[in-house]
């Protein structure tokens, strides 16, 4: 691919003869970098494009935010808005410069994240629905400064998401998913929610299930357009 917004490794696919092309976005937690999530390319499904972003927010030696936030004494989290405002456009572009240049469309793009990679991709799903397919979310929050910009009921009729959460994290609570779970559960999309005994981190066997939605879903839409 040509240069993208966001700095990036990808994992081109690797599909069968004949065999949609899909694209994966994924986006890494706050201190972390592109790296991070790239190491889990070999687990995902090889039909899939894989792309591994970095946010644009530097915090130090290899450590980038999508945005910076303050948590105070109760747990209440604040973010730096025009910081968020800024890394969701860039996201945006990003997924669609990335669909366009490998002529991948929209029903085939799911975007992923971990922790606050995984508010980039909750919200790109609920602001941006047109642009993807599904959004896989890995231990993640609902961002309310935001919830005068999601999309109408009507546009997720298709969409489907994966979540997932520890049920020992210490760092975002479980009721943080559970909010989640409510607010899509609400959706015309179908929703794939699990809770593992972890805290904040991707277990192996929420990896394997994770992967397994991937490819399910691939699957799902592949049967789907061969009986068109």
């Amino acid at each position: 691919m040509n240069t993208l917004p966001l700095t990036y490794l990808e994992r081109p696919a690797q599909a069968a003869q004949g065999q949609p092309v899909w694209l994966l976005v994924l986006m890494h937690g706050v201190g972390s970098n592109e790296q991070d999530l790239f190491g889990l390319a070999p687990y995902v499904p090889p039909q899939f494009h894989v792309i591994s972003l970095r946010a644009p927010f530097a915090m130090g030696m290899g450590a980038y935010a999508w945005f910076q936030f303050t948590v105070d004494a109760d747990g209440t989290r604040h973010i730096n808005v025009p910081q968020e405002q800024q890394a969701r456009t860039l996201v945006q572009q990003t997924v669609e410069q990335a669909a366009a240049q490998l002529n991948i469309p929209p029903e085939r793009v799911v975007v992923g994240g971990f922790s606050q990679g995984g508010i980039m991709s909750l919200s790109q799903l609920l602001t941006q629905p047109q642009t993807l397919r599904a959004a896989l979310i890995w231990h993640s929050r609902l961002l309310p400064e935001i919830a005068a910009q999601h999309a109408p009921a009507a546009a997720f009729a298709g969409k489907s998401a994966w979540v997932s959460h520890g049920t020992y994290d210490n760092v975002i609570p479980l009721t943080s998913a559970h909010a989640i779970r409510d607010k899509l559960g609400a959706l015309p999309l179908q929703l794939n929610y699990h809770e593992y005994p972890g805290a904040h981190e991707i277990r192996p066997e929420e990896l394997k299930a994770s992967m397994q939605w991937l490819q399910d879903l691939s699957q799902l839409v592949q049967d789907y357009d061969a009986d068109q």
